[in-house]
């Protein structure tokens, strides 16, 4: 998988681990389930992100954000929504500062939208270019709506 970061194809240095196998890198994403399930022993982790999935409620992770460096959405397909949503509210409600990464089933002409809502680092299928992902991030010049990003 190709992962572009701020604008920038680059190396993806974390991983998702499945929730029965053991953390296994130097940056481990893990679900929200394991998350629930492991929370003091992950609590002492550094570079810890959690993925979400897009029937998640944001408002029930906010205490625990300061414990992620990276928070992933996933988005089961490319007409679930939900992730523009939960990534505008980490960004502007709750202050979230670290990567928001997008990963699963969006297309190339989302990008650009998803980087306005806050999304910093993209994961791309691999039939995708990367060089296309760049260059949608800045196929306009102005925009309505103003942007976190």
């Amino acid at each position: 998988m190709q992962l572009i970061k701020n604008k920038a194809l680059t190396q993806d240095e974390w991983a998702f681990v499945a929730d029965d196998a053991p953390l296994n890198a130097d940056y481990n994403i893990v679900s929200l389930d394991r998350w629930n399930q492991e929370r003091d022993s992950l609590i002492k982790q550094n570079n810890l992100g959690l993925r979400l999935e897009s029937d998640v409620i944001i408002e029930d992770i906010i205490e625990d954000l300061s414990h992620f460096s990276l928070i992933e959405l996933f988005i089961p397909v490319f007409t679930d929504g939900r992730a523009f949503t939960h990534s505008r509210l980490l960004r502007s409600r709750y202050n979230f500062s670290g990567d928001i990464r997008v990963n699963g089933d969006f297309m190339l002409d989302q990008i650009i939208y998803l980087n306005r809502v806050g999304i910093s680092s993209f994961v791309l299928n691999d039939q995708d270019s990367a060089e296309k992902a760049i260059a949608v991030m800045d196929d306009f010049s102005a925009f309505y709506q103003e942007s976190v990003a």
